[in-house]
């Protein structure tokens, strides 16, 4: 029998590479960086959230840590005005760690009812009061290590209360807001909450991450909402990428 001849691979080249790779790439999950993440755009995107949102700060009610971690955790799918309706009568009644680690699951669901999700948060809520008595002295940590082992408090919960009670720079707040405007801007071409916390780490400064959470949540309150954003009244509409400009 004749002998079967070898079929010759055929080279491929460095572009073609590339582009598979690429391909694969996107195709895991991982996406190209964002062409708006140049230092010198960035840096006037900051300085016009300075401008827009000099004073810029957390919206929810507290007058200590723990107040702000448990409202923080009552935020998640709830406004803040909600939240902080709920807490004007929420801290006096449970005014300590001990008082929501001992309550009555039944009656802090009734107390919280208005925020939603009652049943999984009153869970989060007494988890963490205990966590913090049984580890932490009764103290909220300071560190995101330390955080993320309470019941209730992933990586958004944490930096809300590393930065607004504690100053303390861990990382980037990502909700909805930040989500949504922070792909309009093309400082990242991710969905995941995780995966774009760690674009912006890269590109924004770490003594501007906890204003510029801030800032990125009031401006999609209030300019780039969802729907139909104000684009004729944002002073980063000469900058913004976005597809869905009303203007």
């Amino acid at each position: 029998m004749p002998n079967k001849k070898k079929k010759r691979k055929v080279p491929t080249s460095k572009s073609g590479a590339a582009k598979t790779a690429r391909a694969a790439k996107t195709a895991s999950g991982t996406k190209t960086a964002a062409r708006g993440t140049d230092p010198k755009r960035v840096a006037a995107i900051l300085a016009k959230l300075d401008e827009a949102y000099p004073n810029a700060t957390c919206e929810l009610k507290h007058d200590n840590a723990f107040q702000l971690l448990i409202s923080t955790i009552l935020s998640a799918q709830c406004t803040d005005v909600r939240v902080n309706q709920v807490a004007e009568t929420l801290y006096k009644k449970y005014p300590t760690p001990e008082a929501f680690a001992h309550a009555n699951p039944s009656e802090l669901e009734q107390d919280i009812r208005p925020t939603g999700f009652f049943r999984n948060k009153t869970k989060s809520i007494m988890g963490a009061s205990k966590a913090i008595l049984e580890n932490f002295g009764g103290e909220v940590p300071r560190t995101m290590e330390e955080m993320l082992t309470l019941p209730g408090a992933a990586r958004k919960t944490a930096n809300v209360v590393l930065g607004t009670a504690f100053g303390i720079a861990s990382g980037i707040v990502v909700d909805t807001h930040v989500i949504r405007i922070s792909n309009r801007l093309d400082l990242t071409h991710n969905e995941d909450p995780k995966k774009i916390e760690q674009d912006l780490m890269k590109v924004v400064p770490k003594e501007k991450w906890i204003k510029f959470s801030h800032q990125i949540i009031s401006h999609g309150r209030r300019v780039c909402i969802a729907r139909k954003p104000k684009c004729v009244e944002c002073n980063l509409e000469m900058i913004c990428y976005a597809k869905d400009k009303t203007i």
